[in-house]
């Protein structure tokens, strides 16, 4: 009867694990999946009423610079495809009136989110360069889950009294 009962157990295991993993599955934003066509991402992004400001070939992808997706301070996305299918997205925001202590609150805001969600995010990027007349930083978290990497960037360049910051989270398909 024991054994019966481990067994059991260690098949419910089994079936319930890629359950709570498919629950991690991390997909790009706008209820969006990875490979959708370009097509359908064109077809979404009109029904918003957002702007492709440009496209472009990189190599072997096509990218597409996208203005007047409605979410707070986003200033532009770009999608990025391969092979006509969607394989990364890019969600850049920026705060014109923002301090850096509030860009540095925001960063964090965001960073505890992620990793309560998926776990503690690796430091990928830690740099900050005053060798020009430009102070640029630049600080980067990573999380890989299922097939996908997201990554959370902050970015600054001063140059005297001009300024420019971004906050950028990046889901990329693996």
């Amino acid at each position: 009867m024991l054994r019966i009962g481990l067994a059991a157990i260690a098949v419910l295991f089994f079936l319930l694990v890629p359950c709570a993993r498919a629950a991690d599955e991390l997909v790009p934003p706008f209820g969006f999946r990875w490979n959708d066509s370009m097509a359908r991402v064109e077809a979404v992004l009109h029904g918003a009423k957002a702007k492709i400001a440009s496209r472009e070939k990189k190599q072997n992808r096509d990218v597409w610079t996208v203005e007047g997706l409605i979410h707070p301070g986003l200033k532009r996305t770009v999608f990025t495809f391969k092979q006509r299918s969607l394989v990364a997205v890019e969600l850049q925001y920026e705060y014109p009136d923002w301090s850096i202590e509030r860009y540095n609150q925001r960063m964090g805001e965001i960073r505890k989110y992620f990793d309560e969600k998926y776990g503690t995010g690796k430091l990928v990027s830690r740099a900050r360069d005053n060798d020009t007349e430009v102070i640029q930083t630049l600080v980067g978290y990573q999380w890989l889950v299922g097939g996908t990497m997201l990554e959370l960037f902050y970015f600054s360049a001063q140059h005297d009294s001009l300024v420019y910051r971004t906050i950028t989270v990046d889901y990329k398909a693996l």
